[in-house]
């Protein structure tokens, strides 16, 4: 075992610039004053996971989805290897943090559409409130996930927060993934703040 390369920089960015705006947006979300900072966080993480989407299908080999698509059984086994001490390694996302990922992907997704609804004024009370009740559920998800990243790190004797910066795990060399992919990050800014822009325009 050695350190091996494992998360592409466009993963890394649009992480934490996914856990960045939508901790902007859910903080200043009950603010009329800071409303179109709101919109605008909001605008930016939905961008930012439409690419972790397209990123899904076409980046490095830990990014795509097809790397982290477990069945339940798998997702048992990897809990049932926490509860006896003796965790199975994963260099990529582990199957019980994959239903984590994937939920927060479709959450993420819809909050940022239902936001961008009731700014625009579609949908009424009935749409505005579902979108705080699924701002929540995300924020309780995002709470899951660390507790999972928290618990999994001492699991292993793994920093992934650390892996998650600098892109590197244990693994074999063999696993390595070749490239960076660095200029795709450029696609990833650039919607991000496109998205806002527009919002903030309109």
């Amino acid at each position: 075992m050695e350190k091996i390369l494992v998360w592409d920089i466009p993963t890394r960015v649009g992480h934490w610039l996914l856990v960045a705006t939508f901790a902007v947006s859910y903080l200043s979300g009950d603010s009329e004053t800071w409303r179109l900072v709101h919109v605008a966080a909001g605008s930016a993480m939905g961008a930012v996971l439409m690419f972790r989407v397209f990123w899904g299908m076409s980046g490095t080999r830990y990014a795509r989805f097809s790397s982290f698509l477990f069945p339940p059984g798998q997702v048992f086994a990897y809990l049932a290897s926490l509860l006896r001490g003796k965790p199975i390694h994963w260099v990529g996302h582990n199957p019980a943090g994959s239903y984590s990922i994937f939920v927060l992907l479709s959450l993420g997704l819809v909050v940022a559409g239902t936001g961008l609804a009731v700014y625009f004024e579609v949908g009424g009370d009935a749409l505005e409130r579902a979108h705080d009740v699924l701002s929540y559920a995300m924020l309780y998800i995002v709470g899951v996930h660390i507790a999972g990243v928290v618990v999994s790190s001492r699991m292993h004797r793994e920093n992934l927060v650390l892996s998650m910066i600098n892109g590197y795990k244990q693994g074999s060399r063999a696993e390595a993934i070749e490239s960076n992919k660095k200029y795709w990050v450029l696609l990833l800014l650039g919607l991000a703040a496109t998205a806002s822009l527009l919002v903030l325009k309109s």
